[in-house]
């Protein structure tokens, strides 16, 4: 029996949003969801003493959460099992905040309308802003990006940032703490025809109707089921850094994404006074990820000939709040689960984040998981319904996270070959011409495709999961 460990992984004061999921449509929908009031999902009318579908998550991060927080709306017998809820809450350290999507949010709507409005007004709006991309060293904008459109043609709220850690607190209090098992260490599994048994650290064990598998990128939920695998380095190392600094610009920029050439710079207002950055920089992976000191020398050697924006963000940083860790995904496989697993989140779909978008694929995959066992619960829990459940699930979810898998693939590459100006440095004439700056001529043609294909993207993006 071999062994497994889970890993677990503003406006510039607050702000509210003015956009609302309506509700309502949901009845409309082939899924014949309720909603009532405040209270978000409930559950369908069942026969008296029907059997609860027992849920057993592996995993207390964001997308273990807030499945729990889904399945005990739903009436379901859910646990979640987490290792360590203290280095989940890593807010600061090795992930800054998380963007969640207009789709994300909407998704939290539907499940928990008290839980999202505190979401909400703890996050920071930066979707009615200008948000997109930069050039690295004249700051001049590249090309803008419109969140704000799609969601209101939508009724859906605004794209926000929110601290990790807030968000953590706020669905650690409404999962509860007779769901959340802290310090429970997931070391085995065993599937049986009628249930799935998950074995603890301390030798408890659990019995349940499935096992759902949240335990991030380094998932052996996901190794037990498929087999060891290496995590895929992206060949980008990322800095990050918190600031107290507020810039002139902060009530009408959201986020920038500064390009050059083998590095980024990503830059993003995320409320109450703070900043947030990342840089990104292609190189081989560190032996040392969490250097002591030195780190800001080393950005500014990297970033010093680049806009005032971005030195200032560095500058800015006490070097204590500056941090290193290598990007890594996984390649996408075509199922997620066997039997009564299946897995959710980085630990079925790590991606790179360039486009912001692991934690809402995640927030997706939850909604899309409770729909499909919500159809077993009303017409019965017949054991093979269960399982076909979970398949059905993942045949749902692989397309739409594929192509965003493989859009945060191709956006890291498209990102760091980023060279606006012709190369005139081995010119055969004088060092006045070989030292003119003569934009490129494929850039125009890069900001037009960027302007007539960007916004269908970003809809789809928004408003494209078929969840309704």
């Amino acid at each position: 029996m071999s062994s497994v460990h889970i890993l677990c992984s503003c406006t510039s004061q607050g702000s509210s949003i003015g956009y609302r999921y309506p509700h309502d449509r949901i009845n409309k929908k082939r899924y014949s969801i309720r909603v009532e009031g405040g209270s978000g999902i409930v559950l369908p009318n069942s026969e008296e003493g029907r059997k609860r579908l027992r849920v057993l998550v592996a995993g207390g991060g964001i997308g273990g959460l807030v499945l729990a927080l889904a399945a005990k709306k739903r009436g379901y017998e859910v646990k979640v099992f987490e290792k360590d809820l203290s280095a989940v809450r890593g807010e600061g350290r090795h992930r800054g905040p998380i963007q969640l999507l207009s789709s994300a949010l909407a998704v939290l709507e539907a499940i928990d309308r008290s839980v999202a409005g505190q979401i909400m007004e703890a996050g920071c709006v930066t979707g009615n802003r200008t948000n997109g991309l930069a050039d690295g060293l004249s700051g001049e904008w590249f090309s803008v990006f419109d969140l704000l459109t799609p969601a209101s043609r939508k009724g859906l709220p605004v794209t926000l940032v929110i601290c990790r850690m807030t968000l953590q607190d706020i669905l650690v209090k409404a999962v509860g703490s007779n769901i959340l098992r802290n310090k429970s260490k997931v070391v085995d599994f065993i599937q049986e025809p009628s249930k799935v048994r998950v074995i603890l650290e301390n030798g408890d064990h659990h019995d349940g109707d499935i096992l759902i598998g949240a335990d991030g990128i380094w998932s052996e939920v996901r190794s037990k089921l498929f087999g060891w695998q290496e995590a895929k380095y992206s060949g980008f190392t990322c800095y990050s850094g918190l600031t107290n600094y507020m810039p002139p610009y902060i009530d009408t920029i959201g986020y920038r994404v500064f390009l050059g050439l083998n590095q980024y710079f990503v830059a993003s207002d995320v409320g109450h006074g703070k900043m947030q950055w990342y840089a990104f920089h292609g190189e081989p992976p560190s032996s040392d990820p969490f250097p002591e000191a030195g780190k800001k020398k080393r950005l500014l050697d990297l970033f010093g000939n680049w806009c005032n924006e971005v030195i200032a963000l560095i500058s800015e940083t006490p070097e204590h709040m500056i941090l290193q860790r290598d990007i890594y995904d996984r390649d996408m496989i075509n199922t997620w689960g066997i039997g009564r697993v299946t897995l959710l989140g980085d630990a079925a779909h790590p991606m790179q984040p360039n486009l912001g978008q692991g934690g809402c694929m995640a927030i997706e995959d939850c909604y899309q998981l409770i729909l499909e066992l919500d159809k077993v619960t009303k017409h019965g829990s017949d054991e093979s319904e269960v399982i076909s459940a979970l398949r059905r699930y993942e045949k749902k979810r692989i397309p739409r996270v594929t192509v965003l898998h493989t859009a945060s693939r191709m956006a890291s590459k498209v990102l760091v070959n980023y060279r606006p100006y012709i190369d005139l440095k081995f010119w055969p004439l004088s060092q006045k011409v070989a030292n003119m700056q003569i934009k490129h001529p494929g850039i125009h043609v890069a900001q037009a495709f960027f302007k007539f294909t960007f916004p269908q993207f970003v809809t789809w993006m928004i408003a494209g999961h078929g969840l309704w």
